[in-house]
């Protein structure tokens, strides 16, 4: 049952197709987020560009699970958070979605989706000093992970250059004590760098439940091989392959992303 239910037609009418499809992209996004297990009730955000307005983004209204998310109730909101396009109903936005997400938008123009969780593993490996360590093929295909230092719920705009500095030219950063963030330059290009992240994180954990001494880690040149592999064709060409799959997915699972 759609929870913003009407909405559709009024959104759809007014924005531009390219924008509806990235609406939709979204939203199978967010339902994909839900289907792997990576959500933290109605909390985190994803984010994605609005197609010819660099300066738009699209974010989840806050208060809905990530399953009920759908092209319509999503917002449009400027990269300080200044609403654009409401949709109907009375949930609002979250000022952590566009502190964190709107801060890297803004300067990383090759970045077109941003996705942050807070997953069981996810923020264990976060709080853990050694960090993310390359102990499985999942990390080593990750290539660099930046970190960011604690700075409390991230609403205050003054971390957003922290946030930026630390993240650097890198698609992946572990947020210290809170959580992970993976961009990807499309929506099937985010789930992937998440979808690896989180599986590194969880291996990670298991493994380490046996005790340091017991764990083995791969060797630099392991590492450099692995991932001269995936920055290659091949890790573009299994993103996208892998989005079709979660895609089909989807559509047996869920009904409509529309509204």
């Amino acid at each position: 049952m759609n929870v913003l239910s009407g909405a559709g037609a009024r959104i759809r009418h007014q924005v531009s197709d390219a924008e509806w499809k990235k609406r939709l992209d979204l939203a199978a996004l967010y339902r994909a987020i839900h289907m792997f297990g990576m959500t933290d009730m109605i909390a985190n955000h994803i984010t994605a560009r609005v197609p010819d307005e660099p300066d738009h983004i699209l974010l989840n209204a806050y208060g809905l699970m990530y399953d009920e998310v759908t092209a319509a109730n999503l917002y449009k909101v400027d990269l300080d958070g200044r609403v654009i396009l409401a949709p109907e109903g009375d949930y609002r936005i979250n000022s952590t979605g566009y502190v964190i997400h709107g801060a890297i938008h803004s300067v990383r123009h090759d970045v077109d989706v941003i996705v942050h969780t807070h997953t069981r593993a996810g923020v264990g490996v976060a709080s853990m000093a050694c960090g993310l360590l390359p102990l499985s093929q999942h990390a080593a295909i990750l290539g660099e992970v930046s970190y960011h230092d604690f700075w409390a719920p991230s609403v205050d705009f003054a971390e957003r250059q922290s946030l930026i500095d630390d993240l650097g030219e890198n698609n992946l950063m572990i947020l210290r004590n809170h959580g992970l963030l993976a961009c990807g330059r499309s929506v099937a290009h985010a789930f992937a760098n998440i979808f690896r992240l989180e599986t590194a994180c969880r291996i990670q954990i298991d493994a380490m439940a046996s005790g340091m001494d017991n764990v083995l880690l791969l060797e630099k040149s392991h590492l450099e091989s692995t991932q001269k592999v995936v920055r290659g064709d091949l890790g573009s060409a299994s993103a996208a392959i892998q989005w079709e799959a979660v895609l089909r997915r989807l559509s047996r699972t869920y009904g409509s992303l529309e509204e």
